[in-house]
This record gives structure tokens, sequence and C-alpha cells, in this order.
């Protein structure tokens, strides 16, 4: 039974399944116990763990994944990299790879296929702007969802652009595989993001004519036709795709990089006008090759001890393949040896051609190469010399060649060694992360320490206090090259403000008034206006005015202060208690109607009947006529002997004051028994009118 299944990595990762195996590492279906999900973990086969090389690959293709963060890139969760045990915590994909998909269809549509190459290259793009060349671009790395959707996997042999100082090997340069290897790969030579789209032309070739351009017996030829032979028009394959389709193809898979797209977004924009006009003619040339070379028969021995050795097939020499979800068909990948002999091979066949080239064995006249492009170099001398390179970043241009052994000028033997150093451009590095309320001298220290050069600008801000940066620029996060300027945004506070003058609202309309104060930059918050009646005589308002604002006018205000207002409710409401006229005796009553006019108008709605006890309460009654004055009548008289008036008063409406004008005493002709019978109903509603105690029986009490 597999020892990984059924235990948990590090008290967090459940392994419950294999689900591939490749040439140097076990892949399982796991779960993740903290975060809840399932995962895949790429564990190292113990063979290698001792093993320099494979460890530096395991490790360098976590390092790869973990800066990438893409839709169309598998992610890494986790690393660990112990001395017994070194695995990657990956993103679990449930579909097939991209292989398995095109040997199913045999030609895939080419609608389809332009889908699929369209999310390859978005990756490639965004890996590439981070200075990641993938290298190993190949139908058994793109993993296909069932919804269509890709992701790219597999960066063990990715290369840093931009990486520090270390010399390239023979067998790392040609190191990938064979039939999607680009041209400049299989000869060893330094390799960019340009290789990259080589193969994604051959992938791209593959899905629309079922067929790969160049197949051959054993691997080294293939190589060799890679970087020499004219592969079929797709069309000639496959009369169904399209003439731009095509151009777009063979642009990927020129020969000379300087021929081939130069950038993933370049190739995606030729795509997009495709799309958009699938009769579209790009007018490209190919094939067209101003440097003749000369066709090398395919090898099939090779001299010495390896001769005796077997030919890896292809399937050998694929690299560890992870295929996740069902149905699961691991696939094994070739082990370290394989790619040791392949890449023997290669340099076999390189010195082989060299050798072919029938040219003269006479001195060679070597300059001073300092300065120069490594390309320009490499095609004037790479015929002539063994150039071998040493990768260092620097400020200069990518590319440039910063110093040679030994020191031109200088006369060399025909292929005799020549080491260049050559410039991978400006160290990146990532900008540090920016933590809360850090203050300006603890982030310049970050940044200083992390190597770079810092520039502060001041500006002020609402929300930040003074002192505190507001942000970085390059952002926290992103790729900046070592010694490169930072530019770091402090806050000044508050920027400060002039105060206003508070104008003068008082007995202004409300709407008037806070039109006023808003146009000086002054609020007002309407939950907080009071409302009040006019108690001041002399300074009576309708309902609406400002009666007073705080901070009084004149007041200097800093703007988006709240200036407070007090605002008329408009005229106020008047109560006015009757004194009604009483029977003499204690034991009497009488039958009484009770009359209110309002400026010459009965109100019947307060009119009154009942019987009148000596001990009544005296009725108030309140109006609410929203005006400035008018004139309240009260008219009294006993049961069917008329009506006279009994009391008047002159009210002012606008400080709710009621002044009697007239009174004059009522006489009941002769005191009578208290009524034995229910007393009359009264007419009209008495709402509005307020008193207490037991006066007509509580119809009073209604008002």
């Amino acid at each position: 039974m597999d020892k990984y299944i059924g235990k948990r990595l590090d008290g967090r990762y459940e392994i419950r399944e294999l689900i591939g195996v490749g040439g140097m590492a076990y892949v399982y279906k796991a779960y993740d116990t903290i975060d809840d999900r399932i995962v895949a973990v790429k564990i190292l086969k113990d063979e290698f763990l001792a093993n320099e090389e494979f460890t530096r690959r395991f490790k360098n293709e976590s390092k790869a994944i973990a800066i990438l963060s893409h839709p169309n890139i598998v992610k890494v969760y986790d690393v660990s990299f112990g001395d017994r045990l070194q695995y990657i915590v990956m993103e679990y994909i449930d579909g097939i790879t991209l292989k398995e998909y095109i040997d199913q269809q045999k030609d895939i549509r080419w609608k389809e296929a332009v889908h699929f190459t369209v999310q390859i290259l978005r990756a490639l793009q965004h890996a590439h702007d981070k200075g990641i060349v993938h290298r190993d671009i190949k139908p058994q790395n793109i993993m296909l969802l069932p919804d269509g959707t890709i992701k790219v996997t597999d960066f063990g042999i990715a290369r840093f652009a931009r990486s520090d100082v270390r010399a390239t090997s023979a067998e790392e340069k040609a190191i990938g595989s064979v039939h999607y290897i680009s041209p400049e790969q299989a000869r060893g030579e330094i390799t960019d993001e340009k290789a990259d789209i080589y193969s994604v032309g051959v992938m791209l070739y593959e899905m629309l004519t079922g067929q790969l351009p160049f197949e051959a017996d054993n691997a080294v030829s293939i190589a060799i036709m890679q970087m020499q032979a004219e592969p079929k028009r797709p069309s000639e394959i496959n009369s169904d795709i399209p003439e731009g389709l095509e151009e777009i193809t063979l642009k990927a898979m020129q020969k000379d990089p300087a021929k081939r797209y130069q950038s993933a977004a370049e190739m995606l924009y030729d795509i997009d006008e495709f799309k958009r006009n699938p009769s579209i003619h790009f007018e490209y040339k190919y094939f067209v090759d101003e440097t003749p070379t000369r066709f090398v028969e395919a090898i099939t021995r090779v001299k010495g001890a390896e001769a005796e050795q077997e030919e890896p097939s292809e399937e050998e020499l694929e690299e560890e393949q992870v295929r996740k979800g069902p149905p699961v068909i691991p696939i094994l990948a070739a082990v370290a040896g394989a790619f040791v002999l392949v890449a023997l091979l290669f340099v076999g066949a390189v010195a082989l051609l060299k050798l072919n080239s029938g040219e003269s064995k006479e001195d060679v006249a070597v300059p001073d190469f300092t300065g120069q492009m490594y390309e320009d170099v490499m095609k004037e001398y790479g015929d002539k010399l063994d150039i071998q390179t040493i990768q260092k970043s620097s400020e200069e241009e990518k590319g440039t060649i910063l110093d040679q052994t030994p020191k031109g000028p200088t006369t060399r033997k025909y292929m005799d060694t020549v080491i260049l150093t050559v410039s991978t451009g400006p160290q990146m590095i990532t900008v540090p992360a920016l933590g809360i309320n850090e203050t300006s001298e603890v982030v310049e220290q970050r940044l200083t320490d992390a190597g770079f050069l810092v520039q502060k600008f001041e500006q002020p801000s609402d929300e930040v206090a003074e002192g505190i940066v507001i942000k970085l620029s390059p952002s926290p996060g992103e790729q900046a090259a070592k010694g490169s300027t930072i530019s770091m945004f402090v806050s000044t506070g508050k920027e400060p403000v002039e105060p206003v003058e508070v104008p003068n609202v008082e007995k202004a309309l409300l709407s008037s008034a806070k039109t006023t104060l808003q146009d000086k930059g002054f609020v007002v918050n309407d939950a907080n206006i009071e409302y009040q009646n006019s108690t001041d005589p002399s300074n009576i308002l309708p309902k609406n005015y400002v009666i007073s604002q705080d901070p009084a006018p004149g007041t200097e205000l800093e703007p988006g202060q709240e200036v407070k207002l007090v605002v008329s409710s408009g005229y106020c409401d008047v109560k006015i208690t009757v004194g009604l006229p009483r029977p003499k005796s204690s034991n009497s009553a009488a039958i009484i109607n009770v009359k209110v006019v309002v400026d010459n108008v009965e109100q019947p709605d307060l009119a009154l009947s009942g019987i009148l006890a000596k001990d009544a309460t005296s009725p108030t009654f309140t109006f609410t006529q929203q005006a400035s004055s008018y004139k309240v009548s009260i008219l009294v008289e006993e049961a069917g002997k008329g009506y006279e008036i009994y009391q008047e008063y002159q009210v002012n409406g606008l400080i709710g004051q009621a002044t009697q004008t007239f009174s004059q005493d009522f006489v009941f002709e002769e005191d009578q028994q208290t009524p034995t019978t229910e007393p009359p109903e009264t007419s009209g509603d008495a709402s509005g009118s307020e008193s207490s105690g037991s006066f007509l029986d509580g119809l009073i009490d209604l008002f």
C-alpha cells in the first residue's frame, strides 16, 4: 500500500488517493483540513531528495507559480521543503490534459482551438510580465476543465528571466519536450518568452491539423527538424483552416525568434483581429531564412559508450504529468538519466552540424563584444566560436553583453570557447507590503532595506493622519527593479481651510436660509432644525421663517461645519376657559345652551347643551384658527329663552394670547330643582376643547 495514503502531512493535508506519477514526483488528491477544500499535493520522490538538480527544479516550480496569480494558471497554496519530505500543495484540477482531448478529437474545430490558445497566451503573458519563461509549453502541461477553461501547469523547468547570476549548462538550455521545443532551445541558446510563443504555435498547429509538425524515429532527429525543417502548411492537411489563422500559426513557428511574435500580447492582438474578421489576410512571409543551413540526416546511433543504450522514446522523455479527476491514467516519465542522455545527444547533434558545415578551421579575429547585443554577436560568430553564456542582472538592457572571457580584441582558433556575460536586465524584486497607519520613517527604512531608493511626496488627506503613508508607487506586491526609486506619498493631515463669516439668515424663509448657508459651505442638518412658536411680541414670525441661528451671524467658522436653526412653527393655539353662570342654590340646576362664534361665524362643533349644576367645572375651549387676530364670542341661553352675549375675547394668534373685551352677568329667572330626566344630547363634535370635572356629565370634557 502507498505509504502516504491515509497520512496527514504537517497535521493539515490528509492524503486520500494517488492521481498521478511523474518522472520526479507523485501527485495525490488530498483534503486541506484547515481551509476545508480538496487540493493536489505533489511530493518529490525519495530517490531525488539528495539530487541537487531535481530539488532545485522542484523548488523552482513552487517559486514560479507562487508569484503568479492568473485564472488560467494553476494556483500554489503551500510548500514544504524538509530534509525527508518535500511537497507542493496546489489547486486541484478536475479535468483532462489538452493532449488527451486532442487525441480524443483527432483535430479540433478552429474556433475551439482559438478559444484554448487565447487562454494559454493570456496565462503566458502574465508569466512573462513577471519575468518567468515556462520553457515546456505542451498540451500535456495544459489542463482542460469541463467548462472549457484552460489551466497552465508544470513550471518545473521555468526560467526566471531576471534571476541572479548562474551559469547555464547545455543540458539545461536544451531541456524541454522535443516535439514542442523552439529551435534556439534545441541549440542550447539563451531562451526568452519567444521560445514559449514557438511552443504555442506548435500546439495550435497540432490542434488544427491533428498532427505534429515534425515526426521522426528519435528525439534527436526531431530536434534537428525543429532547427532546420519546414512543416507542411496546416491548410494542406485540413483545408477548412482559415488562411488568417494559418498565417498566425506559422508566424508563431518561425525559426528565427526575431521573425516570431515578440510577445504573447502581440499574438493575442492578431488573434483578436482574426476573430473580428475570419477572412483577414496578414500577408506574412514564411520560411525565408537569410542564413542557409544544411540538413543533417537523422542521427540514429551515437559513438561511444552511449551507443549500446536503447534510444529513449518520446513518451519516456515527457516531463512529469499531472492528471487530476476521473479518469485517472498515470503517465510514466523518464528518470534523471534520460534527461542527461537527451541533453548529450542535443549537444552532439549541434557539434555534428558544425563539423558538417564545411567551415574553415582558420583563426578567428575576436573583437571586444562588450556593449553589443547577444543576438547580433550570435548571428555573426555563432558558427565560428563556441559561445557560452553567464546571465547576470544589471541596469543594462536585456541581452547586452557586459563582459567576455578572453578579453577582446584577440585571436582564437576556430570553435574555441568564448564566455560572454549577458545582461538579463535589472533584478526585479517585490515592493514590500504597506501596513496600517505606518509612519514614513518605518516605511522608508523597509524600502531601503529591500534595495530601493525612496522619493517622498507630501499631500493633504482628510482620512489619513499626518505623517502616515498614504500609498506607494509602484504599489506593494508589484515587481520593480532593484535600486529603482519608489514614490512614497505621506499625509500632511487635513488641508487647512480659511474660516468664513456665517451669514445672517434670521427672519428668512427656511428654504432660502438653507441655500444661503450651503452656498457658503456650511451644513444644515434637517434633523437638527428646531420648530417652535414665536413668543416674543417683537419677533413674531409666520410658519417656516427662521427665528434664530447658532452660531450667531458674523461668527467666523470653517466651511463644512453645521449651523443650527430655530424655525417658527406658525400661529399659536389659544385656550379660553369660560366661567358659566351658576344656579343660586346648591340643589338647583338649569338646562342651558352654549354657542361659540368666531369672527361672526358660528362654530357648531363647539356648541354645548346640557344640565348645569351649581358645582360643575368650567369648560376650556381650544382655538386653532391660524390667524394673526380674531374675535371669539360666547353666547348663553336658559333653555328656550333666547341667547345673550355672555363674554367676548380678542385673540392674538401670533403669540397665543386672548384678551377679554366684554362680559355680562347671566341671571336665571328662578331656581329649579335638579331634573330627574336625562339631559338633552349635544349637537356637533366637541373635539379640540379641554375641561375637568363632571360638567354636563362629561360632555364638556371632550373639548
